[in-house]
């Protein structure tokens, strides 16, 4: 059996889906985690500028920070069912920018100080548990707003997704951006590099000898993927 670009059913929609969103979810553990481990004991450089504490420290912002993920979820299965070139460049531009953040991550990692947490509420809890669990390292390009603004380049002037979710995939990046800033987590340059980062793989993706390598691995796996019976249906 032999896939054809644009995927004949549902069926096959949906393994595309899910093979596409966990190699995603596996490419973010490599630019943290193996990149981690690469340049423990190294010298960490700061972004941070004196512009950076005009940004007000606003812990409940959290709550964007990692609720986003829900969205980011929903609009990644909004991608994976648009027409097969706009799906392959959305997933191949999520790859190609976690791979040069992976880079930055192991030839110019920084780091960053963060406040000391008084407050007792309920947001200064989570955020002080959030602290606790992800060090202020592997922070420039940030990969929160790396996504965020990939996910509304996506949508953007696409009319096969509809205008509500163009304009929420527009606000969720703006909030994602700043919430990394409101809770200490980035600084702006880390911003700054996230978006220019998610501008740039998008425009490149354009091209089709780059995207047709994500087509490539997609057909691959979904040759094993999808039941014989199944692929075949029309």
């Amino acid at each position: 059996m032999r896939m054809k670009n644009e995927l004949k059913t549902k069926n096959e929609t949906e393994y595309y889906f899910w093979l596409s969103f966990f190699t995603t979810l596996l490419a973010n553990q490599i630019p943290f985690q193996g990149a981690r481990l690469l340049v423990k004991g190294r010298v960490h450089y700061s972004m941070a500028l004196p512009i950076d504490s005009l940004v007000p420290f606003l812990p409940w912002m959290i709550s964007v920070y990692l609720g986003c993920f829900i969205f980011w979820f929903l609009l990644y299965r909004l991608a994976a069912y648009l027409p097969r070139e706009k799906a392959d460049r959305f997933f191949c531009a999520n790859l190609l920018a976690k791979a040069v953040i992976f880079l930055f991550y192991i030839f110019l990692p920084t780091k960053m100080t963060r406040p000391e947490l008084t407050g007792t509420g309920f947001w200064d809890d989570c955020l002080r548990f959030m602290y606790w669990i992800d060090d202020a390292d592997n922070l420039f390009p940030s990969l929160h707003c790396m996504i965020a603004w990939l996910c509304w380049l996506g949508v953007r002037g696409n009319r096969d997704i509809s205008l509500p979710w163009r304009i929420s995939a527009l606000v969720m990046a703006a909030a994602v951006c700043f919430s990394t800033l409101a809770i200490r987590q980035h600084v702006l340059l880390d911003v700054f590099g996230g978006i220019l980062l998610s501008e740039l793989c998008y425009a490149l993706t354009a091209l089709p000898a780059l995207r047709g390598l994500y087509t490539a691995y997609a057909d691959r796996w979904l040759r094993r993927l999808v039941p014989p019976r199944q692929a075949d249906a029309g």
